[in-house]
């Protein structure tokens, strides 16, 4: 006698139209049209490679991979999009490839192109998907009429595979392609940021020096022709150029200093920093420390005491705490009885830290001179942090690499 057992309601497996969410609908749409669009992409691989690869010997052969490999590029972010809104997998875009002009040239633009390996890691994508898009569609297809109960499990292990495949194949390249673009756009800031500096000195020496002098010319010009006529009246005039070549001397000595102080090459921070210090309109304390241990102990004494930085670091701090003074001159308001400049070592960073007690409000958004000092610190893989809070004051935060002298 055959005998039936009643098997409990917590070890039955669950049924079969559960499985069948949306998210295995989506599922099954990518595995069934993983067929087409794979031989779209075999076919554009294939004749891509055979093409430039006859052609390699001509003069267009090497363009034409390299148009061949952007194109690449284009089907590979098609092809994360559709994977994106089916399988919910989310890559970032890779870092496009920079123009001929920002390259350095056509040839060098060229060389970039040709060894992309974003665009070479899509071609293998499109040619290995090939067998793999017939195997999906088959069993996707079929499996909706002979493998009902089984199916939602093959469609996920099989999605599986196909999101490891789109992270593998058309990921950026990490951290280093992130780095790269990171390289690029500091470049630029940095090719931005001198020639508006040039601009800056073309300017002042234009509206200021150059133009002092040329009417200082211009007065001694005549007091030349009044010499023997009226001696008493041409020595006016020297007395007003004697003037003049002061005002000058010092609008030029202000020029120097604010692209880069002998006190700063002479005797470092502390002492250029004093300096700045001293023309701000509020009382500022200034606390210069870079004695801290290279390994970032606190210890104030041994190998690393009195170290400087590069000279180039070692200018940027010099502007960023000159900008931040003439803020502090310009925003803090009445309020304002007081500042802090503080600069010290910690391991291998420089910190800045300057703070007042004025209105506060200050912010980087908005074109402000606070985000060209994050762009500018930024070029030198720095940091800008801003704390102003309405009237309560500001803290601004600078961080620096620090590099030692060569």
């Amino acid at each position: 006698m055959t005998m039936s057992h009643a098997v409990p309601d917590n070890d039955r497996p669950p049924p079969v139209r559960a499985v069948f969410s949306a998210v295995t609908w989506k599922e099954i749409a990518y595995l069934v049209t993983n067929l087409p669009v794979a031989i779209v992409g075999f076919v554009y691989a294939v004749v891509m490679v055979s093409t430039t690869g006859g052609l390699s010997v001509t003069a267009v052969g090497i363009p034409l991979l390299a148009c061949g490999l952007y194109l690449s590029r284009q089907l590979g972010r098609l092809d994360r999009a559709r994977a994106r809104g089916l399988l919910g997998v989310r890559v970032d875009e890779p870092t496009p490839i920079p123009g001929p002009k920002r390259s350095g040239g056509f040839f060098p633009w060229l060389w970039t192109s040709i060894k992309d390996p974003v665009g070479w890691r899509t071609v293998l994508y499109q040619l290995i998907r090939l067998p793999w898009g017939v195997l999906t569609f088959t069993v996707a297809l079929t499996g909706l009429f002979v493998l009902w109960p089984v199916l939602p499990y093959l469609v996920r292990l099989m999605a599986n595979v196909d999101r490891a495949m789109v992270r593998g194949l058309l990921s950026p390249s990490d951290d280093l392609e992130r780095r790269i673009a990171e390289l690029e756009s500091d470049r630029g800031v940095v090719v931005d940021t001198a020639a508006a500096d040039l601009r800056r000195i073309e300017r002042d020496l234009h509206d200021g020096a150059q133009a002092r002098l040329v009417a200082l010319a211009m007065g001694l010009g005549l007091a030349k022709e009044k010499l023997l006529e009226d001696p008493e009246g041409a020595a006016e005039m020297v007395d007003e150029a004697h003037g003049e070549v002061k005002l000058a001397l010092q609008e030029l000595r202000d020029l120097a200093r604010g692209i880069h102080p002998a006190v700063l090459t002479d005797r470092g921070l502390d002492a250029a920093l004093s300096s700045v210090a001293a023309r701000c309109v509020v009382p500022v304390k200034v606390a210069v420390d870079l004695q801290g241990d290279p390994a970032g102990a606190a210890s104030r004494s041994g190998p690393g005491a009195g170290a400087r930085p590069a000279e180039a670091i070692e200018g940027i701090a010099y502007f960023v705490v000159s900008e931040l003074l003439q803020n502090v001159s310009k925003h803090a308001g009445p309020e304002a009885r007081g500042a802090t400049v503080e600069v010290w070592r910690a391991g291998a960073r420089l910190m800045i830290r300057v703070s007042d007690d004025g209105r506060g409000g200050a912010s980087p958004s908005g074109g402000s001179g606070l985000a060209g000092l994050a762009e500018r610190l930024g070029a030198v893989d720095g940091v800008l942090v801003v704390d102003s809070p309405e009237g309560v004051g500001t803290v601004v935060t600078a961080e620096l690499p620090w590099r030692d002298r060569g």
